[in-house]
């Protein structure tokens, strides 16, 4: 018996059966927002404004608004008013109590300066001997056209003889910093350095500007403006210590203002200060009555009487106040005994 041949059956592969999703999830489609069509297209102005188109059938994509809306809470901008209004009251309120004492648009002309200005006027303040003419300048008020008897004097950047405050209250300010620094310099620091100087130079201004007041009083001086030029005036004198200081501390090698260096720069910087006082404030306190004073200046003529007394008062004020003053600031002394002395002080003051 013959057996015929057997063939295997064709192997055929399983189908495939791809796995289906159970649960369909929404997750949505995430684009860029459209570019801007045109100029005019306010919605797209910024990204925090409205809502911008193009999502497709069900709407677009939105922005919140800035801050979640508080700017246009009517609640915060009540808040906003009350505040603005508080602080105006407030502003104004400081101004009349102010005023009641120093005029705030009389200062703001003290203190409109220039760069160039302030060169020159240095430059004044330390070679003042062949500086002329020493007369301030002078114009017409155009407020009052009708009345031309009505003149001001021009502002600190446009006449170079007019007294200034940005000068003086920066030199107050540097006079503290440099002590400080020289101290250091010569290891005479201690934590009360800064104070004790900030402390005497506030204290000479001080007594100056009460003398100038009661000088003002008993001169029958009672202008503002002359007595604001003479506080202004006061404050110069800084400039010629801190020349002093600096000058007497470089030659000295470190022993401050002693010896003979120190009193030859001290005296030329003195008597700088007090040609430039003698020759300004005669214009405020002596007004000369030959020259053509324009009426309504506020610059009048003085009796022969009073004339004397403020040509006393103008020479013991340059001279003598300003001696003293001007020696008390730049005493400097950078011995060791000194050195010695501060720390020892230094170190009681911490040990009590």
């Amino acid at each position: 018996m013959q057996r015929g041949s057997y063939a295997p059956p064709p192997a055929h592969s399983p189908p495939l059966h791809h796995p289906v999703p159970q649960h369909v999830s929404t997750v949505p489609m995430m684009r860029s927002p459209p570019p801007p069509q045109s100029q005019s297209n306010s919605n797209y102005g910024s990204p925090y404004n409205g809502q911008i188109g193009g999502g497709g059938a069900g709407g677009g994509a939105t922005f919140a608004p800035a801050f979640g809306g508080f700017i246009n809470d009517p609640t915060a901008q009540m808040g906003y008013q009350v505040g603005k209004t508080a602080l105006n009251a407030g502003q104004e309120y400081m101004e009349q109590n102010i005023n009641r004492y120093v005029s705030i648009s009389a200062l703001k002309h003290y203190f409109n300066v220039s760069t160039p200005y302030v060169l020159r006027k240095l430059l004044l303040v330390l070679f003042p001997w062949r500086h002329k003419p020493w007369s301030r300048e002078q114009r017409p008020s155009h407020s009052t056209p009708a009345d031309a008897s009505n003149y001001y004097f021009l502002p600190p950047r446009d006449d170079i003889n007019s007294p200034d405050m940005y000068i003086p209250v920066m030199a107050f300010v540097t006079y503290i910093l440099l002590s400080t620094l020289l101290a250091g310099l010569r290891g005479a620091f201690h934590p009360e350095v800064m104070g004790l100087t900030a402390t005497t130079a506030f204290v000479v201004v001080l007594l100056e500007i009460l003398g100038l007041k009661f000088g003002t009083y008993v001169l029958n001086i009672s202008n503002d403006s002359q007595l604001l030029d003479l506080v202004a005036y006061s404050g110069y004198k800084f400039v010629g210590v801190i020349v002093t200081l600096v000058i007497s501390e470089i030659l000295n090698r470190g022993q401050g203002t002693g010896g003979w260096v120190g009193w030859t720069v001290f005296g030329y910087t003195f008597m700088a200060n007090a040609f430039f006082l003698l020759r300004s404030l005669k214009y405020v306190l002596l007004p000369d009555s030959s020259n053509a004073t324009p009426a309504g200046s506020g610059m009048h003529t003085v009796a022969r009487s009073q004339r004397n007394r403020r040509t006393q008062f103008l020479f013991i004020y340059s001279y003598v106040v300003q001696f003293v003053f001007m020696w008390i600031l730049s005493r400097q002394d950078g011995s060791p005994a000194q050195i010695k002395t501060a720390a020892g002080a230094a170190k009681g003051v911490v040990g009590g």
